[in-house]
């Protein structure tokens, strides 16, 4: 009793709520299925205690299935660190080259950013991962890139499963004409364990292979993804912010010579920021190694510096000619605007006849931006952004000292 009175704590319980959410349910349940199904497959196909490359199958198949769980949890309930709240820099003097968040009351630190889900600074912040209901950051990075490794390799191992229980079952039964087509099964029929191969059976491992291949090809461009930004020492976000730096600097044509900071020359100390022999990543999530011609604020001065021509390029102003209640996919704005709506969890904001927003990015037939509010509003801190329909605001051809001044104080 002592051992779980100090392992299950008010903050674990609070933890095990991340479970209760759409993105887990789903990623739970596909690797339960295929592991289930292949569990009982192999014993149909190849029984393990009967041969030793029975045995072998089985192990290797309940070893996927444990380190695929213990990444997997680990990712979700270690987090991926947060910039602890009202945290300032040690030298006062560089808390000019960073950004101020007025959720958490402080600064924020290099690498770090603000997610809207979990509403707080999150250190090295890649993105907020659906199917772990949890941010994929500094702490649970090699944990999640080490479920996105594994899960598509124990899929694949299973899907080869349903298939030779399938083929070995149902080939003497119907005849496929594939009369050159043999395979030598003596070797797994020494023992035919007493579980009917029947039809619900057969359906079940047909709708297995599917889940298992389609993990197969999700997963494993997701790994392809995430193993491109490590092996780079970015993040998905700083990829993005060295597009936009990119961008900025052949805009203005300032003949900037922009470096990424982080990444530190080879592939293999990018490498091992990331995946350690402990499975702790390096460093406090706060102070960075960076390139030799490079500092610590690097990035985070370009970072102020496209705050500031996003800030510029969000004077227009749009003001809303229709009614909007923020529902996700809007029937009654039009067919192309309900199919075409963004495939994000960011919010949708509803807006009413009259209100004034800042947009600052969009597609043919939705925008996203700031809704202008009140004075009120504005110095306690309150933000209300998301994406909304394109045909229920027009442009406003007049700019306003308020809209300006509003523009200024967006710091988060």
């Amino acid at each position: 009793m002592n051992f779980l009175s100090n392992v299950v704590t008010f903050q674990n319980l609070h933890e095990v709520r991340r479970l209760c959410h759409w993105g887990p349910v789903i990623a739970l349940s596909v690797i339960s299925i295929c592991s289930t199904m292949a569990i009982l497959d192999s014993i149909i196909w190849y029984w393990p205690l009967d041969t030793t490359g029975g045995s072998i199958n089985f192990i290797m198949l309940l070893n996927w299935t444990v380190l695929i769980f213990y990444n997997y949890f680990n990712a979700m309930f270690v987090g991926p660190g947060y910039i602890p709240l009202g945290w300032k820099p040690e030298n006062q003097l560089e808390a000019q080259y960073l950004q101020y968040c007025r959720v958490c009351q402080g600064y924020k630190a290099p690498r770090s950013h603000h997610c809207r889900k979990c509403n707080r600074c999150v250190m090295k912040m890649d993105h907020h991962c659906p199917w772990i209901n949890n941010c994929c950051g500094h702490l649970n990075h090699a944990y999640f890139t080490s479920f996105l490794l594994l899960a598509p390799m124990g899929c694949s191992h299973a899907a080869i499963i349903f298939i030779m229980t399938m083929y070995t079952q149902l080939y003497e039964r119907i005849s496929f004409g594939w009369s050159t087509v043999k395979i030598d099964m003596s070797a797994v029929r020494q023992f035919q364990p007493l579980m009917p191969f029947s039809v619900p059976a057969f359906a079940a491992t047909l709708f297995a292979l599917g889940l298992a291949l389609g993990t197969t090809i999700a997963v494993g461009m997701l790994f392809a993804i995430q193993m491109k930004v490590i092996l780079r020492n970015k993040t998905s976000i700083e990829s993005w912010i060295e597009e936009k730096a990119k961008d900025r600097i052949q805009h203005y044509q300032t003949g900037e010579d922009f470096i990424f900071p982080y990444d530190l020359g080879t592939r293999w100390l990018n490498f091992k920021q990331v995946f350690t022999w402990t499975g702790s990543p390096k460093g406090d999530g706060l102070v960075w190694p960076v390139y030799p011609k490079c500092h610590q604020h690097t990035l985070t001065i370009e970072q102020l510096k496209q705050k500031a021509d996003k800030r510029v390029r969000s004077q227009v102003q749009y003001q809303a000619v229709e009614n909007y209640n923020g529902a996700c996919c809007p029937l009654s704005k039009g067919l192309q605007t309900f199919f075409r709506t963004p495939c994000t969890e960011e919010p949708r904001i509803p807006l009413i006849k009259g209100d004034t927003i800042l947009a600052t990015r969009g597609t043919k037939w939705w925008m996203y931006g700031d809704k202008v509010l009140n004075e009120e509003h504005n110095i306690v801190g309150d933000r209300v952004r998301g994406w909304f329909p394109r045909r229920c605001v027009e442009k406003c051809h007049y700019d306003t000292a308020a809209s300006n001044s509003t523009s200024d104080k967006k710091v988060n």
